[in-house]
């Protein structure tokens, strides 16, 4: 159990500019001890690498991001290079230049890693090194800062497997350390004191030795196959009817699957055709009803990771064609 923590904001830094020395700018206004964590907010690491475009906002999330997640009005989530998820790619206009975009690090975690061994090498001390970047949470109002890039300190806990005080096996506990680190260092930064930096002390458990980096915070990232929520609700609607993938390689439907997704359909009969190459027909007295029983079958198997295609025939039936995702 972990006794004591202590965060202190770093005060003083002058306005960060492309090719500031960030290691003596902080190791000047900071006391650094071995075993602390430096949560330095990503605005300012952007800022000393130069990571300033032109033009609209618009324009620089268009360049940052590789897949739309959720689109309301202006306000557009997405999926950045760096595999994080949030509003804007992380593009920043406050405090730059007119007409200017401020970008995320394009490497987090090696931008982590060089101001730790830039504060070593000058300063002969052990830290660990946080940057923090402010998002947004599903089903939470308000924001909290999270890391997107780390070095030198633990990022996780897998504590999958261990028991709690009543001796209860833990399934899916594993403790995002970083991201704590990051909303604890918030606390004492602010979002308007213009304090971009805070130091914590009491987690030398959690900094690594020297020259050990660890995997940073892309082992935060899930990835978009796993994630539960990867599309917006609107988005996922439209996926399942306009992005089906057609059928590839023969794909056997799970039998409980199946029968829950014809559970309701008394009307309708629904025959397996060609067990090899998961061809099902669909029959009935109405083609209307066919049809539509067809084309919900197709998207609720699409939901469930299935490629699928529908081919109605010219009286009251409809076939279904069930397999893999095709690429």
């Amino acid at each position: 159990m972990r006794k004591h923590l202590e965060v202190f904001p770093v005060v003083g830094l002058p306005e960060i500019d492309a090719g500031a020395d960030l290691a003596a700018l902080i190791g000047e206004a900071a006391d650094l001890r071995d075993g602390d964590v430096l949560s330095v907010t990503s605005k300012i690491v952007s800022k000393a690498e130069g990571r300033l475009t032109t033009g609209t906002r618009d324009e620089a999330i268009d360049a940052e991001l590789v897949r739309v997640v959720a689109s309301r009005g202006d306000t557009r989530i997405v999926q950045t290079r760096h595999g994080l998820v949030m509003a804007a790619a992380g593009t920043d206009t406050s405090n730059t230049r007119p007409g200017t975009v401020l970008l995320l690090p394009v490497d987090p975690d090696l931008s982590a890693r060089a101001l730790r061994e830039a504060l070593q090498a000058r300063y002969d001390v052990n830290v660990g090194v946080v940057v923090t970047d402010t998002l947004g949470r599903p089903w939470r109002n308000g924001q909290v800062d999270l890391a997107i890039g780390a070095a030198g300190v633990q990022v996780i806990e897998d504590l999958r497997g261990t028991t709690d005080s009543h001796g209860n096996v833990l399934a899916v506990t594993e403790p995002a350390l970083a991201d704590e680190i990051a909303a604890a260092s918030e606390l004492v930064k602010g979002k308007a004191d213009g304090v971009p930096v805070a130091v914590l002390r009491g987690l030398a458990d959690l900094v690594l030795p020297a020259g050990e980096h660890g995997p940073g915070a892309r082992a935060l990232v899930r990835d978009a196959e796993l994630d539960l929520f990867s599309l917006g609700t609107r988005e996922a609607a439209r996926a399942a009817v306009l992005d089906r993938k057609s059928p590839g390689a023969p794909r056997e439907v799970d039998p409980a699957l199946w029968a829950d997704l014809v559970a309701d359909d008394d009307a309708v009969q629904i025959k397996l055709l060609d067990g090899a190459r998961g061809v099902y027909g669909v029959y009935g007295d109405d083609p209307v009803a066919v049809g539509m029983v067809a084309e919900r079958l197709a998207v609720l198997l699409h939901a469930e990771g299935y490629g699928v295609s529908v081919r109605t025939g010219m009286g009251s039936e409809a076939t279904i064609t069930v397999g893999s995702r095709s690429a």
